[in-house]
C-alpha cells in the first residue's frame, strides 16, 4: 500500500427548501469579534494512561496490523510507531465505539455495498469481535496468533482478509472489519495528535500539512519562497 493513496470523500447534503428564511442577521462592526490565536472550545483530550477499551493483546494485535498497513520509512513513522492502536483504542471507548449517531434499532436487511454495513454491531463490537476471530483463523491456519506470525505472513493473512479468502466466521463480516480497520488505521495516522495518534505529527510532516494553525497572515509576504512551516496541535494550543 502506497502511504500517500489515503480516500477521502465528500457527501453532498441537500438543503430543504421548507427551512425558514433568516429575515434579521446581526451585524458585527469594529473588527473581529474575537483575539487572533486564542482557542475557546478546544476538544478535551481524552484520559491519559491505560488502555481504555481493548484489552492488551487486542492492543497488540491492532498496533501489529498498524505497522503492516503503514510501515516505517525515510519520511515518516509506522502506523505503530505514529500510536494509531492507542488513537483506536480511545475511538473505540467513546461515542464513536458505541455508535451513538447511528441507527441500530433494527430491523436490519443486508443492503448493496454502496449502503453501507447494515447492523447493530458498533464499531466496539466489531472489533472485539473481529479480532478474536482472526486470531482463530490464524490459529487454525499457522498454529499461532496473529502478533506472532512474521511480517510477510502477516501481509498475507491481511491481503486474505482484503479479499474475503479468509473466512472469520458467521459473526464478523470479513470485508467490513477489514475496511474498519484500514480505516481506523488511517484516522489515527493522520489526525490531530491530541487524539493519540500522529505522534510528533510525522504524518503532517510527511505531507507538509500546517495542523491547527489559526491563519497564515505572517506567511503572505513570504510568496515565492520555501515556507518550512512547523506543523500546529490543538495540544499546542492548550499550553
Amino acid at each position: 500500500m502506497k502511504r500517500r493513496e489515503f480516500l477521502t470523500s465528500i457527501t453532498a447534503l441537500g438543503v430543504a427548501s421548507t427551512i425558514p428564511v433568516v429575515t434579521q442577521a446581526e451585524v458585527i462592526n469594529g473588527g473581529q469579534p474575537w483575539e487572533p490565536g486564542q482557542v475557546k472550545t478546544p476538544p478535551s483530550p481524552p484520559r491519559q494512561g491505560g488502555l481504555q477499551y481493548l484489552t492488551q493483546h487486542e492492543f497488540d494485535t491492532v498496533g501489529a496490523i498498524a505497522e503492516r498497513f503503514i510501515p516505517a520509512d525515510e519520511t515518516s513513522l509506522s502506523g505503530k510507531e505514529a500510536g494509531c492502536a492507542t488513537f483506536i483504542d480511545r475511538q473505540l471507548a467513546g461515542d464513536y465505539g458505541n455508535a451513538v449517531a447511528i441507527y441500530r434499532l433494527g430491523k436490519f436487511v443486508k443492503g448493496t455495498p454502496e449502503q453501507g454495513p447494515q447492523s447493530p454491531l458498533t464499531p466496539a463490537q466489531r472489533y472485539r469481535l473481529g479480532l478474536a476471530a482472526l486470531d482463530k483463523a490464524v490459529q487454525q491456519q499457522y498454529g499461532k496468533d496473529f502478533i506472532s506470525l512474521s511480517g510477510e505472513q502477516q501481509d498475507k493473512v491481511l491481503t486474505a482478509l482484503e479479499n474475503v479468502t479468509l473466512d472469520l466466521g458467521e459473526e464478523v463480516e470479513t470485508k467490513v472489519f477489514f475496511e474498519l480497520l484500514l480505516q481506523n488505521v488511517r484516522e489515527g495516522f493522520l489526525s490531530d495528535p491530541i487524539y493519540g495518534g500522529n505522534k510528533e505529527m510525522t504524518s503532517w510532516k510527511m505531507i507538509g500539512f500546517p495542523g491547527a494553525r489559526y491563519d497564515f497572515r505572517d506567511l503572505l509576504p513570504k510568496k515565492g519562497q520555501k515556507l518550512n512551516i512547523i506543523p500546529t496541535s490543538l495540544i499546542d494550543n492548550q499550553l
